[in-house]
């Protein structure tokens, strides 16, 4: 098999000639420096700021600029530069507005193209030519390589040509065209490959837009986070997960993701909505300063999401009933209420209840679903499973995401690794077996890339698993005991919402059960990190990012807004490139108008992680390992067909 394999290969590589070539290209790339990795988490459908840290690269594009140019521009020149390479249409539009007559436009563009220039080869100094080639626009690959040359020491005497070139792409109209594609070369080089640490969706706008930049993005991976889940197991066939989604969306007034981006009809749920439910508090939107609604569209929403949270609790009891091992009969809430007295007993408390919607609850059968909330879900479910948008990015989440990831000696995961208060790892049983640590996360994973490819099939364990993941005790992206959704509705005494943590979260600051963790991973406990998001870091209580004697990395710093004023900041972000690792608090992100007009820079301070003693070799990376690979491969071909 393995010979038929090399004669495919040789069909690629027909002399020794492309071997040899092939070999010392990638020998030599082992010995570049590692591209640089941008890790960011938890954006909730925050695409305004998140395109603004992608597109100047939590700072590296500005730190880039100032490497060149700090002695030679103003700081206010410099932030003028760094706007047109974050956004260069709009700055590129503001200029032309500026400027009173065409030569001083046309000088601006000689000017621009000469710095853009010079920044593409101060970026792509640690590349080889074919990969910056490939970062290039297209159409002006040539032209680009040419000015390229432009700073070598000897080619003084070529200072005609080089001119002639940038004043014939002024004169025939397309400098615009060159600066803009210079600008996105230089954010594609900043960055060599981007990791999302979960938690893409729920409760901001736009996450189909960061969907849609991820797609488009040069290099990237995803960690699932606990509402990504929920968005795969609606479109896997989970109904709860589904009914979920919704619920959280017209909490946060984002039913226009469901209904107007991804084309999911919610009439039926309206008509269900206006017959059973009226006005009540407790599930009113909650509305962002810069979002108004009319009295009537916040009672319609507040009708829906009664509606589908009473659908939901219904909806949870019978996958508590036939999964015992998820160990949730606690949960079987709508069977503990005494529907005459309007009280509820958990454990050995009786609490009475407040803003019921308890219109469709049979108290003899209160998990039992109405015909019409069968319908409605029915025709929901029908609705995502034929959503063209939405197939094409949960198809992007599971081709891009997993639950965990190893790479460069580092273990990134959304959530947790579930732990007893002795750093032990909490196990679980699944079908008569336990699994514990990475053994479980795996199975875990299994069960939802099943469930995903067999959407036909909704109340399988499969399906059942991916629900269990959003709200079970032992799941590594919820971390919780249990999920409190109906005491916050319902129950005015606040202990009882109280979400008890899994010891991990406090465990984490202890650099033993780091190590151990990593370890658990095959990853080397004195190099490696844990980097992860899913909890707040209250910086403005003093809470530290940096954990364990930075072993372990929080960078869910709250990119939604809606954590922003318990955080203090708008995110965290991570660098880690040949030097080392550098940390980068966001502060709030106004709009791009700000930064157009004021150059405003929303990053704080870089706080460094972890300094390389030496600097980090692409030998030393999963790309590396890939490459020695191809090497091993490549070897095998010269001795099977072309040494003698």
């Amino acid at each position: 098999m393995y010979t038929k394999y090399l004669d495919l290969l040789a069909q690629k590589y027909d002399c020794e000639e492309k071997v040899v070539t092939e070999i010392i290209n990638l020998e030599a790339i082992l010995n570049l420096p590692k591209g640089t990795e941008h890790f960011v988490s938890d954006l909730h459908g925050e695409f305004q700021a998140f395109q603004h840290v992608l597109r100047n690269g939590s700072g590296k594009v500005k730190e880039k600029i100032e490497d060149i140019y700090k002695k030679v521009l103003t700081e206010k020149e410099i932030k003028e530069f760094a706007t047109l390479v974050y956004y260069p249409e709009e700055k590129i539009t503001l200029m032309k507005n500026h400027f009173s007559n065409e030569e001083e436009l046309h000088q601006w563009y000689s000017v621009f193209i000469e710095r853009m220039i010079k920044l593409i080869s101060y970026a792509s100094s640690k590349y080889t030519r074919s990969k910056l080639r490939k970062a290039l626009p297209t159409q002006f690959v040539y032209i680009i390589e040419e000015l390229l040359y432009k700073t070598d020491e000897f080619t003084n005497f070529k200072e005609p040509y080089y001119t002639k070139i940038v004043q014939q792409i002024i004169t025939l109209g397309q400098a615009e065209k060159l600066i803009i594609g210079l600008a996105y070369t230089t954010q594609r080089l900043v960055v060599d490959h981007l990791h999302v640490v979960g938690d893409i969706y729920d409760r901001g706008p736009e996450p189909d837009k960061i969907m849609e930049a991820l797609i488009n993005y040069h290099s990237v991976d995803i960690q699932w986070g606990n509402h990504d889940v929920l968005w795969i197991g609606s479109f896997a066939g989970s109904k709860v997960c589904l009914a979920n989604i919704i619920r959280i969306c017209a909490r946060y007034n984002n039913l226009d993701i469901i209904e107007d981006v991804y084309g999911i009809n919610l009439r039926p749920l309206l008509n269900l909505a206006e017959k059973y439910y009226g006005d009540n508090p407790a599930f009113r939107p909650k509305i962002q300063s810069d979002n108004k609604l009319s009295n009537e569209e916040q009672l319609q929403i507040t009708k829906i999401h009664q509606a589908i949270a009473m659908i939901q609790f219904k909806l949870e009891s019978p996958i508590i009933k036939r999964r015992p091992n998820f160990n949730m009969a606690e949960r079987l809430l709508l069977e503990k209420i005494d529907y005459e007295k309007n009280e509820i007993t958990i454990g050995e408390s009786t609490y009475s209840l407040e803003n019921t919607c308890f219109a469709t609850i049979n108290p003899e059968q209160p998990d039992q679903l109405l015909d019409e909330e069968k319908q409605v879900m029915d025709k929901l479910l029908f609705s995502v499973q034929h959503s063209e948008k939405l197939a094409r990015h949960m198809n992007f989440l599971m081709k891009k995401g997993s639950l965990y990831l190893r790479y460069n000696g580092n273990l990134l995961i959304h959530g947790c690794i579930p732990l007893d208060e002795e750093g032990n790892m909490e196990s679980m049983v699944i079908e008569n077996k336990t699994y514990a640590g990475r053994e479980l996360l795996d199975v875990f994973e299994h069960y939802l890339r099943y469930s995903f490819a067999h959407p036909e099939q909704t109340d399988d364990l499969a399906t059942d698993m991916v629900w269990y993941l959003w709200t079970g005790e032992y799941s590594s992206l919820f971390g919780k005991r249990a999920m409190t959704t109906f005491e916050r509705y319902f129950i005015k005494d606040k202990a009882t919402h109280k979400e008890q943590k899994n010891p991990y979260y406090h465990l984490r600051e202890n650099e033993e059960i780091c190590r151990k963790i990593l370890l658990e991973f095959d990853l080397n406990p004195d190099q490696g990190h844990i980097i992860n998001g899913h909890t707040p870091v209250k910086e403005i209580e003093g809470e530290d990012p940096i954990k364990a004697n930075g072993k372990m990395i929080v960078i869910d710093g709250g990119f939604s807004k809606a954590y922003q004023s318990t955080t203090g900041i708008a995110g965290y972000t991570l660098l880690y490139n040949s030097y080392g690792m550098q940390l980068v608090a966001h502060q709030y992100f106004n709009s791009k108008d700000d930064v157009l007009l004021n150059g405003t820079d929303v990053l704080s301070v870089k706080r460094i992680v972890d300094k390389e003693l030496e600097r980090k070799k692409v030998l030393e990376t999963n790309v590396g390992e890939e490459l020695i690979q191809e090497i091993s491969i490549l070897n095998s071909l010269m001795e099977y067909r072309y040494i003698k």
